[in-house]
């Protein structure tokens, strides 16, 4: 350990007096100094904690004359403590609910990030009260937005190693809560000060016997004046924070699209349902949309390419026209994407047949058939429900690495939902090979027809055919179509759309097979992708905010527009 690395263990303790001989024993595995703050205990108390600093020399009792709370109390201790000369404060609850075994782990993480808070990340067993572990969802959400990023994972826990000259520091220009608000707004405050955390998973158990000070009605009235201070004070800080964002390693950005963001949002369907899992939504969406610049800006170029062609042919925009609903919609349709999975779309309640989509699409029919979908609207939708009404086993092609993250969620989420997805970098001759046989057992194939592979061919050139599409060339690849050419099945387009607070499927035969002469393919090649982006085009003017490509479509990646 680093002589400039001086750490000692800080316990703010109100009437735990019972409890603090069995803390005090398990700290002594680490061997470290102990400062106990009694914040106005009664009598008893007093007297066990005077008799337990007596017999344990590394132990300092601080005693305050009236409880001030944990925040008050925790800064006194952080104060003696850097008159002590220590560096670091081992926060650790009076009531025995920690993992003190883990001190060591926490320790190693606040000596190589000396200016960083290092908080416990709980993981909470049964004992945990449903009322406590719900709110600490809804703080969780708010802290987000109050820091515009998800780093900070559980700004709750009481188990944390505080770096005591930048505590101080903030306290003496901030005022923090000084009770069951203390441990959420110091970090939060900390983070706006630049001071990053770090949090290492540590289990929680709430003792049967325990002794708890949260009184549910003050405490609640405190937390939600702390997120209305926190949410004010976030305003003005909006454009540093967004810069602090930008300079965010890269590991730590992908960490946002990992496993655990998405099992969150689908435990809150599962424990709350849809309606809470929808209003939810609105503080994420709002956090994704001031944060998510490249994307905001593709949304707002594919609104204004859209309103002009809406302009030329004299029809009007849409309700809520704007970018911020184009996300939200975007939000919604994960909804749509969950409930499908899990069954819970009916037919004719939730999900509609456009007129003509349910003869093209055909459910009944033995045969195996391509469907040929896009990113406009929840195709996710159409293919859960053909299963789940059809007893169809649909096979989705996706270019993205995050499919298998996907199908291990809805695997945990919805297992009756049997979901075939197949992830590719690229079209093949095993691929087709594989697909075919597919299609003969009766299966479904659905493919996109909108979106290039992930990486272009040897020697960097993209396979694609440029095709107009909203008055500009647009590259849409030529994989789906050379592949509904081989598989020689039928191919039907299908869209599911939001129109009047329902999913309107849309379908058509598209082609019964698509065929690509060899002497004429490649223009029977762009006559089909021309047909496909027409297509396209007009159910995009019919929902344009169901479209969900939130990049430049109109571009290659690293490339200068095709005129």
């Amino acid at each position: 350990m680093s002589l400039t690395f001086r750490p000692c263990v800080l316990i703010p303790c109100y009437n735990h007096g019972a409890m603090m001989a069995s803390v005090l024993s398990r700290l002594g595995s680490c061997g470290l100094p102990c400062l106990i703050v009694d914040d106005g205990s009664d009598e008893p108390t007093r007297l066990e904690l005077e008799r337990l600093a007596a017999e344990h020399p590394q132990v300092t009792l601080i005693r305050l004359p009236q409880n001030a709370g944990k925040g008050t109390a925790v800064i006194r201790g952080l104060q003696a403590s850097a008159r002590a000369g220590f560096t670091h404060a081992v926060q650790v609850d009076a009531d025995g609910q920690h993992a003190i075994e883990d001190i060591p782990q926490l320790l190693d993480l606040a000596e190589r990030h000396p200016e960083a808070l290092i908080s416990g990340q709980p993981i909470y067993d049964d004992s945990i009260p449903r009322s406590r572990l719900y709110g600490r969802w809804v703080t969780h959400v708010w802290v987000w937005i109050e820091t515009l990023s998800l780093q900070l994972k559980d700004s709750m826990c009481g188990f944390r190693v505080y770096p005591i000259a930048p505590t101080l520091k903030l306290a003496e220009h901030a005022t923090l809560g000084k009770r069951m608000d203390f441990d959420t707004e110091v970090m939060v405050r900390l983070y706006w000060q630049g001071n990053d955390s770090y949090f290492v998973p540590t289990r929680v158990t709430y003792p049967h016997d325990g002794l708890s000070h949260f009184d549910a009605l003050k405490d609640n009235v405190r937390i939600s004046l702390m997120h209305t201070r926190l949410f004010f004070g976030m305003l003005p800080r909006i454009p540093s924070l967004l810069m602090r964002r930008r300079r965010e390693h890269w590991a730590e950005q992908q960490e946002v699209k990992g496993l655990w963001g998405m099992r969150l949002m689908l435990r809150v369907w599962q424990l709350f349902g849809r309606r809470a899992f929808s209003l939810l939504l609105w503080p994420v969406i709002g956090v994704y949309w001031l944060t998510a610049r490249p994307a905001r800006q593709a949304s707002q170029q594919w609104l204004a390419r859209v309103a002009d062609e809406l302009k030329t042919q004299q029809r009007p925009l849409p309700p809520r026209f704007n970018s911020f609903f184009h996300f939200m919609r975007f939000g919604y349709s994960m909804l749509d994407k969950v409930a499908g999975w899990r069954g819970e779309l009916k037919m004719n309640r939730d999900v509609v047949f456009a007129p003509g989509a349910r003869e093209a699409l055909n459910v009944d029919a033995p045969q195996g058939k391509l469907l040929l979908a896009s990113h406009l609207g929840d195709v996710e939708a159409c293919r859960a429900l053909a299963q789940i009404e059809g007893s169809k086993t649909i096979n989705a092609l996706v270019f993205s690495d995050n499919a298998q993250r996907f199908k291990q969620i809805m695997q945990e989420m919805a297992p009756q939902a049997g979901l075939n997805l197949m992830p590719v970098t690229d079209i093949g001759p095993d691929t087709a090979i594989a697909l075919k046989e597919k299609l003969d057992r009766g299966e479904w194939v659905a493919i996109v027809g909108d979106r290039i592979a992930v990486n272009p061919q040897r020697g960097g050139e993209w396979r694609v055919v440029w095709s107009r599409f909203l008055g500009k060339p647009a590259p849409f690849p030529q994989g789906p179509f050379i592949l509904a050419s081989i598989l020689r099945c039928p191919v039907v387009l299908i869209f599911a759309l939001r129109q009047q607070d329902k999913l309107h499927i849309h379908c058509e035969s598209f082609a019964d097979p698509l065929l690509l002469p060899r002497g004429e393919r490649q223009q029977a090649l762009q006559h089909a992708i021309d047909r496909y982006a027409q297509r396209l085009e007009h159910y995009a003017l019919m929902s344009p905010l169901d479209w969900f490509n939130f990049f430049d479509f109109w571009h290659l990646p690293d490339a200068k527009e095709k005129e």
